[in-house]
């Protein structure tokens, strides 16, 4: 089940938050930003700063909500609602500005994937199940972070590949009712900023 809400997960950031708009008049970098009001969430409704009735504050880099907040509580995702979550990721991954004039909060500006881009994100789930008249808790994180090049091999440094383009360089799982304790890998390079 981790497994499955990780990849989700991600999913989530890489598809769930697209935007439309136009640029804003007084950006002299040419950027439109949230502040200007023409940014647009998946759902058409105008991204502000501060968190949404979902959970994404797409100004911070943050998502702290529910998993399926994270989809809109979408029909699929209902197993999991009771699934805590907190995303952070940086302007690589999903910017909190349209600069190259698409209309859509910029992925990996400049370049045409996410490989070399520096993009990061992390997820944090957490929750609780009933075992045998026991309340169990689990908590699950993990770092996820762009490939440096084409070709590169994640598992050269202790990473695990993900989508072709991505390394997961930490997993640290803990639920005491099922065995699992602590830190599942850790890439040779797991800090964020030395991708």
């Amino acid at each position: 089940m981790k497994k499955l809400m990780f990849v989700l997960v991600l999913l989530a950031l890489l598809v769930v938050p697209s935007t439309a708009g136009a640029k804003g008049p007084c950006q002299q970098d040419g950027c439109t930003t949230i502040q200007d009001g023409t940014l647009l969430t998946s759902d058409n409704k105008v991204i502000t700063t501060g968190y949404d009735e979902w959970g994404y504050n797409y100004q911070a880099h943050l998502f702290n909500g529910g998993y399926c907040d994270a989809y809109r509580d979408a029909p699929w995702c209902q197993p999991y609602k009771d699934v805590n979550l907190i995303m952070k990721w940086n302007d690589a991954w999903l910017s909190n500005r349209d600069c190259d004039g698409d209309g859509l909060l910029d992925r990996h500006h400049g370049l045409g994937s996410y490989i070399g881009s520096g993009a990061w994100t992390t997820n944090h789930q957490s929750g609780e199940y009933e075992l045998d008249g026991k309340t169990c808790k689990w908590n699950y994180f993990v770092k996820i972070v762009a490939k440096p090049t084409d070709g590169y091999e994640c598992a050269d440094v202790g990473g695990e590949e993900i989508w072709g383009s991505f390394c997961v360089i930490q997993s640290v799982y803990n639920d005491p009712c099922d065995g699992y304790h602590g830190l599942e890998f850790k890439a040779v390079r797991p800090g964020l900023g030395n991708w």
